[in-house]
C-alpha cells in the first residue's frame, strides 16, 4: 500500500551538505518507523540512520554519527536526512525504508523493512 519517494541527491564536493527528503504515500505513516540505507557500487546496502515513529529517538550508524541528522514531520508524510560535512566514502545509492510491523521500534538489519525507495544517487568527489 504504502509508496515511498526519494529525492535531493546529486554531485558535490567534500564538505558539502545535501538533504534527501523521502515521501511517503498511506494513511498510517505516522505509525511506523523509518530508516535510510545506502549502498555502493560492490558493496551490502548498509544502515545509515533510523527514527521512531513518534520521532521521538534517532539512531546513527559510527560512520556517519556527528555528521547526519535524520527527522520526520508526520504531518507531511516525510522523513529526511541532512547530510553535513560529507566525504567520498560516502558515495552511494540512498534509500528510504519503512519498519515492517505497526508501531515497532528501530531496527538496523533490511530484512526488517517491508517497503523502499528507489534510491537517489549521492557522489562526493574529493
Amino acid at each position: 500500500q504504502v509508496q515511498l519517494v526519494e529525492s535531493g541527491g546529486g554531485l558535490v564536493q567534500a564538505g558539502a551538505s545535501l538533504r534527501l527528503s523521502c515521501a511517503a504515500s498511506g494513511r498510517t505513516f505516522s505509525g511506523y518507523a523509518m530508516g535510510w540505507f545506502r549502498q555502493a557500487p560492490g558493496k551490502e546496502r548498509e544502515f545509515v540512520a533510523g527514527i521512531t515513529y513518534s520521532g521521538y529517538t534517532t539512531y546513527y550508524a559510527d560512520s556517519v554519527k556527528g555528521r547526519f541528522t535524520i527527522s520526520r514531520d508526520n504531518a507531511k508524510n516525510t522523513v529526511y536526512l541532512q547530510m553535513n560535512s560529507l566525504k567520498p566514502e560516502d558515495t552511494a545509492v540512498y534509500y528510504c525504508a519503512r519498519r515492517a510491523g505497526f508501531l515497532q521500534p528501530v531496527v538496523r538489519n533490511t530484512q526488517d523493512y517491508d517497503s523502499w525507495g528507489q534510491g537517489t544517487q549521492v557522489t562526493v568527489s574529493s
